[in-house]
């Protein structure tokens, strides 16, 4: 396969039919034509495996699945698949990532693959004693929860930190920080919640509760910075400059008014879900970690935020969220759909996955902001959207 750094952006693939860009993605990712054809009949998913991943089923229900062009992420260029029924949302993205790649393309850090799993008591008569005790036995619950974990032992992650909390009226947690390397975790953390639970009540002298998973995913962060030049936003200076200044304004507006807030950061999640959907991962578990982050400070905020510096005449973005996303387990043991959308990305780690799906989360935003700031956003969101009526008859 063609490394990811060495890939070109491929031009004008909306202006070939669906078997010419089959053909030519196969031909840039190195991808063998059949392969990848088989890889998406029946949406990826066929009615045997549908039967196998949930219950009483009855088929399958198909989404659009497409890709992102001009995605630029630390230097590698990015073919990014996305699933989604909304009309727009792709080209937008490309659209926008290709602004930014003009600047250099999209630049990330991201957090070490940290989740938390809970064990909660309830009725504990002593809770000073209950916690004290938690906290001298952190080792012996470490080595325990080491044990319950030993395959992603045997990969470098496991337990890493344990402590415990009052919640009042007699109610504990204790939670333990696990790194869960490529994979998203909700299963090794419930496992391990489970293990830990008989001697988390032993210890405390309580009732033993609730035993999984949070999906806080604020140990599990990602920032990404992007850079458009202001001759990306328009060949006119300034024209440029004013689009500029209006998505600052924009970006202002959802800053100091939550309910702007909601719509600017649905805009983001418009490039996340797609992405996260189309590799297979949990779209609702990102969704709440998101919302409950954008709310972290008690009033919900916007994840990202957009200034211009007038005197580089550049547009600086910068997003900040919570993504906790795996390249193995899950649906992509079962999901063949969602295993080529890997292959194109060409990621290696769930951390690269990541970085990707925040980028496209940003390009996602840029593009509803100038589109709000400048034409509107029905112009080239109609225009999509009459042309899918159109063809499909209605």
């Amino acid at each position: 396969m063609t490394s990811p750094a060495q890939r070109a952006p491929i031009d004008r693939l909306r202006e070939h039919d669906m078997a010419e860009r089959r053909q030519r993605l196969a031909a840039h990712a190195g991808i063998d034509l059949e392969a990848l054809q088989a890889a998406l009949a029946g949406g990826g998913l066929d009615d045997a495996d549908a039967d196998r991943m949930v219950e009483n089923a009855i088929g399958t229900l198909a989404l659009p699945f497409g890709v992102a062009l001009n995605v630029r992420v630390d230097d590698q260029d990015r073919l990014v698949p996305m699933a989604i029924e909304e009309p727009s949302v792709i080209a937008a993205a490309s659209s926008a990532a290709k602004r930014v790649r003009a600047g250099g393309g999209f630049r990330t850090s991201v957090d070490a693959s940290l989740m938390i799993a809970q064990v909660e008591v309830h009725d504990v008569a002593d809770v000073p004693a209950a916690l004290d005790r938690v906290l001298a036995a952190k080792g012996a619950l470490l080595a325990r929860a080491a044990e319950s974990l030993p395959g992603l032992l045997a990969r470098g992650g496991g337990p890493r930190a344990v402590e415990a909390r009052s919640l009042g009226g007699g109610m504990v947690v204790v939670e333990v920080t696990v790194d869960c390397c490529d994979a998203m975790g909700a299963n090794m953390l419930n496992t391990l919640a489970e293990a830990l639970g008989p001697h988390v009540a032993e210890l405390t002298g309580g009732e033993l509760g609730l035993r999984i998973l949070s999906n806080d995913g604020s140990l599990r962060c990602v920032r990404v910075t992007a850079e458009v030049p202001f001759a990306a936003l328009s060949a006119d200076p300034a024209t440029a400059r004013e689009h500029a200044r209006r998505i600052r304004l924009a970006s202002e507006f959802a800053e100091r008014d939550p309910r702007r807030a909601v719509t600017h950061n649905k805009g983001i999640m418009n490039g996340v879900d797609a992405v996260v959907v189309a590799t297979g991962n949990d779209w609702r578990a990102v969704e709440a970690a998101a919302h409950a982050f954008a709310a972290r400070t008690g009033a919900y905020r916007p994840l990202s935020t957009w200034r211009e510096d007038v005197e580089a005449r550049v547009l600086r973005g910068h997003l900040e969220i919570p993504l906790a996303l795996g390249t193995v387990g899950g649906a992509l043991r079962t999901h063949r759909g969602a295993r080529l959308a890997l292959t194109l990305l060409g990621v290696t780690s769930g951390r690269e996955l990541a970085a990707t799906v925040a980028s496209v989360g940003l390009a996602s935003n840029l593009a509803a902001l100038r589109a709000l700031a400048t034409e509107g956003i029905q112009k080239g969101h109609m225009a999509l959207h009459r042309r899918a009526l159109r063809e499909g008859g209605a």
